[in-house]
């Protein structure tokens, strides 16, 4: 991506070993030349760092969001509770995971009435850039 393009999908994950699971949705963003970008931000260890990624989004013009969350996956409810952005959560598996994905699963479903966040099939981040397209393209 060049400084000219500025990223319209932003894209979270909770650490660096989640990065990898993240990749499909990268390259698809890419291979149609939509510009994002790429943060690792944790909602248990850093939440003020996500916060703060959430509230400053649109400003930055950034359009959607997708945030890539294993076990609790917290990630994409804090993202989505500091936002009116559309927000796209990917459970991703995890070896301390005794559920295989279904954990981070749950956890992005079934979030309160008011925090809203559309939900791909675990480690489907392929999916989450497409949907993320989909949105763009309103």
């Amino acid at each position: 991506m060049s400084a000219a393009e500025s990223p319209v999908v932003g894209i979270l994950v909770g650490s660096d070993s989640d990065r990898d699971r993240m990749q499909a949705a990268l390259d698809e963003l890419a291979s149609h030349g939509i510009p994002h970008e790429l943060e690792v931000r944790s909602a248990h260890r850093n939440p003020d760092a996500v916060a703060e990624y959430a509230r400053s989004a649109r400003g930055r013009g950034i359009k959607v969001l997708i945030a890539g969350a294993g076990l609790a996956a917290a990630l994409p409810g804090v993202v989505a509770a500091h936002t009116d952005l559309p927000v796209i959560g990917v459970p991703l598996r995890s070896e301390k995971s005794v559920l295989d994905g279904l954990d981070a699963l749950l956890s992005i479903v079934q979030l309160p009435p008011g925090v809203p966040v559309a939900t791909v099939g675990v480690d489907n981040s392929r999916n989450a850039a497409v949907l993320a397209m989909r949105i763009l393209s309103l």
